[in-house]
């Protein structure tokens, strides 16, 4: 019997989150490595932890997920994305929580484009009267 998968991406900046979720007991595996050893720090663990511990379902689907694009603060913010809607997708009663938690938001904050004549986004190059 195959184990029922959900899929669901997340997304952050440039940065884009394929999170594939199936019952089991909370393992974490990004890039086929361990979520330490892929981020190794320790401080963004509590934060890939958020969606379960707002839905109460701790250590009780493993996550496979691949990453790419972006820094590793925005990764680890589109796979959270990634595992609140998967976790949406697997159980619809469990988007109030998450909507509430904000973890269902997609950030829509990126970098601003630098425009021509100027020195960067809204950085101007410095005037000189004379």
């Amino acid at each position: 019997m195959a184990q029922e998968q959900t899929y669901a991406t997340g997304r952050r900046k440039t940065a884009i989150a394929r999170v594939w979720i199936t019952p089991g007991s909370g393992k974490v595996a990004i890039n086929k490595m361990e979520l330490s050893e892929y981020f190794g720090n320790i401080f963004f663990e509590p934060k890939v932890a958020k969606p379960f511990a707002v839905t109460e379902t701790v250590d009780q689907y493993d996550i496979q997920a691949t990453v790419k694009g972006g820094g590793k603060s925005a990764q680890i913010d589109a796979l959270v994305h990634g595992i609140a809607r998967a976790l949406q997708e697997l159980n619809p009663e469990m988007r109030l929580p998450l909507k509430r938690a904000g973890l269902l938001t997609r950030d829509p904050r990126a970098k601003e484009r630098k425009k021509y004549g100027q020195r960067g986004a809204r950085a101007r190059f410095q005037f000189s009267k004379r």
